[in-house]
């Protein structure tokens, strides 16, 4: 068999192009002993693969060149070389990369019940968006009921996550999107008490009439010019968690920062940034709890499912182009 692949093989500035990436197709090594083969069913794309393809000092090393590229992944094991770990048939999932296949000795590699949820909802509500979320408003943002709590991307990924969990815990919820279908689907659908479209809304007049009070608690994904508003609706002792600035990610200058970042010393407030990564022992709790959550029907998960590993860069482009629905999810396997 062969392993179709998305190498990395130039460093972009600003958007990744036709140079960016390789599709290359190569032989299947033979497994060494403790080796398992895992055939890829599907693979994660999310904001944060641009931030990987810089060579620059980050919370993870950059993908290196001619390498495959970095991914979350779910999947199957089709063989196995005697790792006692493992049984033909296991759903795993890991960081298989943009690949079909990949030969594992299963470090990293964690088996998941396709009878909770099924393949995708791994890669989104019980996968890395939904540890982020879980991890982000309730560990970092440390939400109490009755908080009035801001997020923009709120109908991405992350950020439809973490409005129905503040929801859950009785905060007064108000989502920033893009589009009234978006901004419709996350106040109809996923319970949100109001919703902002930055794209036909000024944001600054938008936030004095939904948020007339100021706001406890803003999660950040997009940065840029919705951070700085935001920073200026801030209540005394407000959190902002920074979890992500995707507005400007494909910058082919200079970051752009928060002007208003003053409002933080009036009102005696906190920016606080996070990593899902440093919760990584705490997953298991975390994951049974959104189960929870999911089986109660008061947390809603949507998976945006595109096909064929041939089309990557189109697919991965509908992160930025906001062409997409909730979890973002390429599904490799022929």
């Amino acid at each position: 068999m062969n392993n179709k692949q998305i190498t990395l093989k130039n460093r972009p500035q600003g958007t990744p192009d036709n140079n960016t990436w390789q599709f290359e197709e190569n032989p299947i090594p033979a497994l060494k002993e403790g080796e398992i083969l895992i055939q890829q069913h599907y693979i994660s794309l999310d904001p944060a693969m641009r931030g990987w393809m810089n060579d620059t000092k980050s919370y993870i090393p950059p993908v290196a060149l001619d390498s495959v590229m970095r991914a979350g992944s779910i999947g199957k094991v089709i063989k196995n070389n005697n790792n006692p770990n493992f049984q033909i048939g296991d759903c795993v999932s890991g960081w298989g990369g943009v690949q079909q296949f990949i030969v594992s000795d299963g470090k990293g590699c964690f088996k998941v019940d396709e009878k909770i949820a099924p393949m995708p909802a791994y890669l989104g509500v019980l996968g890395m968006p939904g540890m982020t979320a879980y991890f982000g408003i309730l560990e970092v943002a440390n939400i109490k009921e009755g908080d009035i709590v801001l997020v923009s991307g709120a109908a991405g990924a992350v950020g439809s996550i973490v409005g129905q969990i503040a929801k859950i815990k009785g905060c007064r919820v108000i989502g920033i999107a893009g589009g009234k279908e978006k901004c419709d689907y996350i106040v109809n659908e996923l319970g949100f008490d109001a919703a902002i479209d930055y794209k036909s809304e000024n944001i600054y007049t938008a936030l004095k009439q939904k948020c007339p009070k100021g706001i406890d608690v803003y999660f950040d994904n997009v940065g840029g010019k919705i951070l700085d508003a935001a920073l200026s609706k801030l209540r005394m002792r407000a959190t902002v968690v920074i979890c992500g600035a995707i507005s400007q990610y494909n910058n082919k200058s200079k970051v752009t920062g928060p002007s208003n970042y003053l409002s933080l010393l009036v009102t005696r407030s906190t920016m606080k940034g996070m990593v899902v990564t440093d919760y990584t022992k705490d997953f298991g709790k975390a994951a049974r709890q959104m189960a929870i959550w999911l089986k109660e029907g008061k947390l809603k998960s949507r998976e945006d499912v595109y096909e064929g590993i041939e089309n990557f860069q189109e697919t991965y482009n509908r992160l930025f182009s906001g062409e997409k629905k909730g979890k973002l999810v390429l599904k490799v396997i022929e």
